[in-house]
């Protein structure tokens, strides 16, 4: 028996059939663009457009964050729609008081998001600006890349 279970375990550790394959990225079916940054050695294809402001009180009991967040919930659905790949990330520090919403597409969808004013960007910083303890609203663009 021990002759047996020696030879078969030869067979499976020299077999490919029984290796693991190598770890690899999923392939997208479309082609990414990417921009060169550093002299090439950096570059991006995602793009993220983050809207941010300060909010009062601690973030455990924060009026105007728990109405920051009642808006997110409201304007999330038009959000995820201005990318199928459009991925969303919500920040808060409770030591600075800010809070900030990121929202990341692939660079090919960003220009055309861009034409359109971010959308919905404009309705959302109203609406959070009109929360009482809401203040220092901003946004930004900023390159984004997964490494």
């Amino acid at each position: 028996m021990n002759k047996f279970v020696a030879v078969f375990l030869a067979i499976v550790s020299v077999s490919s059939a029984f290796q693991l394959a190598p770890a690899r990225r999923p392939v997208r079916a479309s082609t990414r663009l990417n921009v060169d940054l550093a002299n090439g050695k950096m570059s991006f294809d995602r793009v993220c457009r983050e809207w941010r402001c300060k909010y009062e009180g601690d973030k455990a009991t924060s009026e105007s964050l728990e109405a920051i967040a009642g808006v997110v919930e409201e304007f999330l659905p038009a959000i995820k729609a201005v990318s199928k790949e459009a991925v969303v990330t919500r920040m808060v520090c409770g030591g600075c008081l800010d809070f900030k919403l990121l929202t990341t597409v692939p660079l090919e969808d960003f220009g055309p998001w861009e034409e359109k004013g971010f959308a919905p960007e404009s309705d959302f910083l109203e609406k959070i600006k009109a929360i009482e303890g809401v203040s220092v609203v901003e946004t930004q663009t900023i390159t984004n890349m997964v490494l």
